[in-house]
């Protein structure tokens, strides 16, 4: 079945490299199909228009729009992380060229935001025994990459060497 809503990111003119960037690193990603902007079209003819692309099964449509509007962190995309291996990877990747922001955001070169989140976060800053939470958010508000070893130990009151 076709994804019913779709992720546009408005980028100046680097929509096609961004999306190879992204397919780059996420598996089971894909450019799916690239559109170019006719003489009809304000921009010039031939550049790319529109970018058509997957990162793990999710659609996203990148759009050459122009200079006009900028990524803010009032939108960001969201990785689940099976276990910290996976954090690793992509706090890395997605963060080349980019700026780490406070716990677990961070901006791609592009300007993108991102949360990169293990498993199990949820839990601990949602755990019934509301010092245990405490504890485990205010190790998670000390981080920028996020690391749940130190923050599950931090919900426990145990010293982190």
């Amino acid at each position: 079945m076709r994804q019913k809503i779709i992720t546009n990111l408005w980028f100046d003119t680097e929509a096609e490299e961004a999306a190879a960037y992204y397919v780059s690193i996420f598996k089971n990603s894909r450019i799916v199909h690239v559109a170019h902007y006719t003489e009809a079209n304000p921009a010039q003819a031939g550049s790319v228009m529109i970018v058509e692309f997957e990162l793990d099964g999710q659609r996203f449509v990148g759009i050459n729009g122009g200079p006009q509007f900028h990524f803010t962190e009032a939108i960001s995309l969201q990785v689940s992380c099976a276990d910290q291996a996976e954090v690793d990877y992509f706090w890395q990747r997605l963060g080349e060229g980019g700026e780490e922001g406070p716990c677990g955001w961070l901006k791609d070169k592009y300007g993108l935001s991102w949360q990169v989140v293990p498993t199990g976060v949820e839990e601990l800053v949602t755990d019934p025994d509301r010092e245990r939470a405490r504890r485990a958010m205010e190790a998670m508000y000390g981080m920028k990459k996020r690391d749940l070893a130190a923050m599950q130990a931090a919900a426990d009151g145990t010293p982190v060497s």
